[in-house]
């Protein structure tokens, strides 16, 4: 009778864990992100056409940011100021809905500030003589989700990519003297 026993305790254990095993994993597969890992905005200027789009990119440390423009606008030829900012509304003909930077690290403006930069401040851009405009910029001062405990551009009130019409000096407080926002796109989810 004892080895009867043993043998069903054994099975008893053994079936225990097979089926602790797929709980454990499902509980296990709960707990990922079943986000995604990219984002996109489309490119407004202030006459509300479309000339470009940016798409974003989260990596183990950051996030990657292309911006591809064409435009014909006679005065955009140059540098100029790209800011994240902290809602994801271009309705404004001025694109002040999209409001001031995603700045929750209080630090000042600017990549050249020593009490900087903001969790919103990226590289200036340039765009030709013939409106183009090809650029990738890295940052790890936000995130698409809130990885890595940095700002998540994907959060409930949104957030949106914003050229200005001048260069940003990365020191002068509160923009950089980027000026006016001459181009804005709402960062959204891919699907």
């Amino acid at each position: 009778m004892k080895r009867p026993l043993r043998t069903l305790t054994c099975a008893a254990a053994l079936g225990a864990a097979a089926f602790s095993v797929p709980a454990f994993a499902a509980d296990h597969h709960g707990t990922e992100s079943h986000q995604p890992n990219e984002a996109y905005a489309t490119l407004i200027d202030r006459e509300r056409n479309e000339i470009g789009h940016a798409r974003f990119q989260q990596g183990p440390s950051g996030v990657l940011i292309t911006i591809q423009l064409d435009t014909q606008n006679e005065s955009a030829p140059g540098w100029h100021g790209v800011h994240l900012h902290m809602l994801g509304d271009c309705s404004n003909d001025d694109f002040t809905s999209s409001g001031g930077h995603i700045n929750p690290s209080g630090h000042d403006h600017g990549l050249l500030n020593a009490d900087g930069p903001d969790n919103a401040d990226l590289p200036n851009i340039y765009v030709h003589e013939d409106g183009a405009l090809r650029a990738q910029v890295f940052t790890d001062r936000v995130s698409l989700h809130g990885e890595y405990d940095a700002p998540a551009l994907l959060d409930e009130d949104g957030s949106a990519l914003v050229i200005h019409d001048n260069e940003d000096d990365h020191s002068t407080q509160p923009i950089g003297g980027a000026g006016a926002r001459h181009v804005c796109g709402v960062i959204e989810a891919s699907r």
